[in-house]
């Protein structure tokens, strides 16, 4: 647990871009977001998506494998700028790159 206790991403996230969707698509059912807690799991959401996140740290990158209905992987990089880049891979599908900003009330999960 002490790389989780290092890591800059714990928090919840707004998910602000993407690559492949517009920002119409991301909020369709909520607002999108990941969420990285320090206890090994997070969610993310966006468009139609909601999954639980099985997760591997680092003081500045999370990885990650979905574990629900839908299959599939990345990592989430902490940039310079303070927001973090995601890397979203479905299993035998689209790969997606996300722009996130960490949301303003956000204390580590």
């Amino acid at each position: 647990m002490s790389a989780a206790r290092n890591c800059r991403l714990i928090g919840r996230w707004r998910i602000v871009e993407a690559d492949l969707w517009g920002r119409d698509y991301l909020d369709l059912v909520e607002p999108a977001t990941i969420t990285i807690r320090a206890n090994g799991h997070g969610e993310i959401a966006f468009g139609a998506m909601q999954a639980g996140l099985e997760l591997g740290y680092s003081t500045s990158m999370v990885s990650f494998d979905e574990l629900d209905e839908v299959s599939g992987d990345g990592h989430a990089e902490l940039l310079d700028s303070g927001s973090i880049e995601i890397t979203f891979a479905y299993h035998n599908g689209d790969e997606a790159i996300l722009k996130a900003k960490r949301e303003t009330s956000s204390t580590a999960c």
